[in-house]
């Protein structure tokens, strides 16, 4: 299997970090790809039409998209049940936790690129400061959600770990840690899980 990847995408770190804790890591080699807007990249929109980060290119040529499709596939080869519960209402609690953290994820790259990309004099603060406005609400939902922090290692968390991580990495003034200091214990007993570490995005 292939899967395309940035070391800066916290999509594909998502990925990176599943196949670690399903141990699948070392039947995957990595294709590094460069997804920018506003630039083309006609061969890697071949295959995923809409150029987005990761993609995971099956043996048989096959092409599975979305990084949470993505780890359910990982999860399912490894025997299922390791990162995705399998039935009853925790499986439905982890995949609307997840469900809220990709809606934070998108929100913040968002941002990123209204405040990097965008051409000076075209930017819109009051969208960006909205998309804003969701990761952190976000993050004040899952600081309530003691549960959330404390239960067996699964995709949501996973999930949470890339939404702080990305924080660091993009958005280090924020305050994310003062404003939420459970988020931020969370995050630092996630880091000592080699899976976690390893897959910390470069400096930027």
């Amino acid at each position: 299997m292939k899967l395309s990847f940035s070391p800066a995408s916290p999509f594909a770190r998502k990925v990176r970090i599943a196949a670690i804790e399903t141990g699948l890591i070392d039947k995957i080699e990595f294709m590094p790809a460069a997804v920018v807007p506003g630039q083309a990249n006609d061969e890697y929109q071949k295959i995923y039409p809409l150029k987005k980060l990761p993609a995971l290119i099956l043996d048989n040529g096959e092409v599975i998209v979305d990084s949470y499709v993505i780890v359910e596939y990982l999860d399912e080869l490894a025997g299922g049940g390791k990162l995705i519960p399998t039935s009853g209402p925790t499986r439905w609690k982890v995949k609307s936790d997840h469900s809220l953290i990709q809606g934070m994820l998108d929100s913040m790259l968002l941002c990123r690129y209204e405040k990097m990309v965008r051409p000076a004099g075209l930017q819109w603060q009051a969208w960006s400061d909205d998309h804003w406005n969701r990761a952190w609400s976000g993050m004040a939902h899952f600081e309530k959600q003691p549960d959330m922090l404390s239960r067996p290692f699964d995709i949501s968390q996973i999930g949470l770990v890339c939404v702080l991580g990305y924080a660091d990495f993009r958005f280090a003034d924020c305050g994310w840690r003062k404003a939420y200091p459970k988020l931020d214990a969370f995050h630092q007993k996630m880091l000592e899980r080699p899976s976690v570490k390893i897959s910390v995005p470069p400096p930027a």
